[in-house]
């Protein structure tokens, strides 16, 4: 089963209640040399699936004393296709992340132009 690192709203019931339609288990776990940078997308399509413009991102900053909390996600392969097309909407891309824990997981990080050609 896919484990997927979330750090900013799909942490929300809410949320995982509109992608998912439940609310998925987790654990708190942490990101390393990372640290949580705000965004804002002002893309009205992305505003209006979200609910706002500013938006959590990754910030790979490489400072050992930088940790990014967050929640790792326990999905299933058709719930990672429903995040990346929720994620792909805002220019999200997802990676491959290790974890504090030792977990690998997938993390999404804004990464504008690689959705739009």
């Amino acid at each position: 089963m896919p484990l997927l690192f979330a750090y900013g709203n799909l942490q929300e019931e809410g949320v995982q209640r509109s992608v998912y339609g439940r609310v998925l288990a987790g654990r708190r776990d942490e990101l390393a040399c990372a640290e949580c940078r705000t965004i804002t997308i002002d893309d009205p399509q992305v505003v209006a699936a979200t609910g706002r413009a500013s938006h959590a991102n990754i910030d790979f900053n490489g400072k050992s004393e930088s940790h990014l909390p967050g929640t790792v996600l326990d999905v299933t392969e058709a719930e990672l296709a429903k995040t990346d097309e929720y994620e792909r909407l805002a220019e999200y891309m997802r990676i491959e992340v290790e974890l504090v824990s030792g977990t690998t997981a997938w993390a999404y990080v804004y990464w504008p132009s690689h959705s739009r050609a």
